[in-house]
């Protein structure tokens, strides 16, 4: 198999599972709007009953929306206009997307940030919000490392 070949597999499996998510976030939504509220020990009870291997299951106990989205709409949108903002700063007249190799210092990076927290860069980003999108680049690549999330689409390497 060619890397091109594999590039494309792993794109094909990307695409699937941001689907399932987008599905799972609107089938949460749907029950936040109709009253439905479990309880955590609810959410631990189902969590401890699921099999590994029951895909739809695990997907089902991942609260995309209810568990992160919802509660940080407003930090989630912050870091979106980051992200925008840094793909002018790098690669104006590109896509929207993730250039690693303009930024593979992930944890030296926010940790200069870390230490400016609570104050506006010069560009007129909260530091706080650049450390957010850095924790959350490092994380993603330690998750690819680790052979646990697959290559998304929108990163340029």
């Amino acid at each position: 198999m060619t890397t091109r070949e594999k590039i494309q597999m792993l794109e094909d499996v990307e695409l699937v599972r941001r689907k399932n998510i987008i599905e799972d976030a609107m089938n949460c939504e749907k029950d936040m709007l109709s009253g439905f509220n479990k309880s955590a020990k609810d959410i631990e009870v189902e969590a401890e009953v699921i099999s590994p291997t029951d895909k739809a299951a695990d997907r089902k106990a991942t609260p995309v929306f209810s568990g992160f989205l919802a509660y940080f709409a407003d930090a989630v949108n912050e870091v979106s206009r980051c992200s925008m903002a840094g793909q002018k700063q790098h690669a104006p007249d590109e896509p929207l997307q993730w250039h690693r190799d303009k930024s593979g210092d992930e944890l030296d990076a926010l940790s200069r940030h870390l230490l400016e927290a609570g104050t506006i860069d010069d560009d007129s980003i909260r530091h706080s919000t650049k450390i957010a999108w850095r924790a959350m680049a490092n994380l993603q690549k330690e998750l690819e490392l680790a052979g646990e999330a697959p290559l998304s689409k929108y990163n340029k390497i």
